[in-house]
């Protein structure tokens, strides 16, 4: 592969990690970034499920992209989108069933996520295999990103400790309000303030790398 072909593919990978991030860029599919991410552990595996679908939908879009009629290509692309989810939740449901009962719900939400749609309309359609699986690992990464980060920040605040996928489990005490937890950073409304605080911060990083970039080009 040629410089220039890798260069393109790294772009696509971080155009969907940073520049178009699901959650704290497009502010799309935010169901999940609410309702999944008081803990760590059910974040990482639903960011994973997510990403699974993403790139999979992609190559799948990819590959049939010459003998999809446009007028019926929205109904085959929810149709590919909702075959991978469904093998999604049969993995789930087999190798992490303590997990899939708590997130079975949303991860069957995935199928009308509006992410995992507009990509496979706007890029994989019209794409080959190569750069659509850099565009959907990209995407895919992006919105695992986003989920770990939130659901780390919602379990260590609200709970004071946080618990890893591998069963392990390590106690940090987060001292904040006399000592204890903000419990209310794993209801509803903790998350809600959770995105909205790492959203902002996350702009706000991402402003000022821009703003050092284009000084330093000058």
């Amino acid at each position: 592969m040629s410089s220039t072909s890798s260069t393109n593919l790294k772009d696509l990978i971080l155009n969907g990690i940073v520049k178009e991030n699901t959650i704290f860029k497009l502010a799309l599919s935010l169901c999940p970034s609410i309702a999944v991410t008081n803990s760590l552990k059910n974040g990482i595996y639903m960011g994973i499920a997510v990403l699974f679908v993403q790139v999979m939908v992609n190559l799948t879009i990819s590959l049939m992209r010459n003998i999809i009629h446009p007028k019926v290509r929205l109904p085959i692309f929810m149709l590919v989108i909702s075959g991978w989810v469904t093998v999604t939740q049969l993995m789930m449901a087999a190798f992490v069933p303590d997990v899939y009962a708590k997130v079975g719900l949303y991860i069957a939400l995935i199928v009308a996520f509006a992410s995992i749609l507009a990509r496979a309309e706007m890029f994989a359609s019209k794409n080959s295999i190569i750069p659509s699986m850099a565009d959907g690992l990209g995407m895919g990464i992006g919105f695992l990103f986003a989920l770990t980060t939130i659901s780390f920040f919602r379990e260590l605040v609200g709970k004071g400790s946080l618990t890893v996928p591998t069963g392990l489990s390590t106690q940090h005490v987060f001292t904040f309000i006399n000592t204890k937890p903000l419990l209310i950073m794993i209801l509803p409304a903790g998350g809600f303030l959770a995105v909205g605080i790492l959203m902002a911060l996350f702009n706000w990083i991402n402003a000022r790398y821009a703003a050092k970039s284009a000084h330093a080009s000058h």
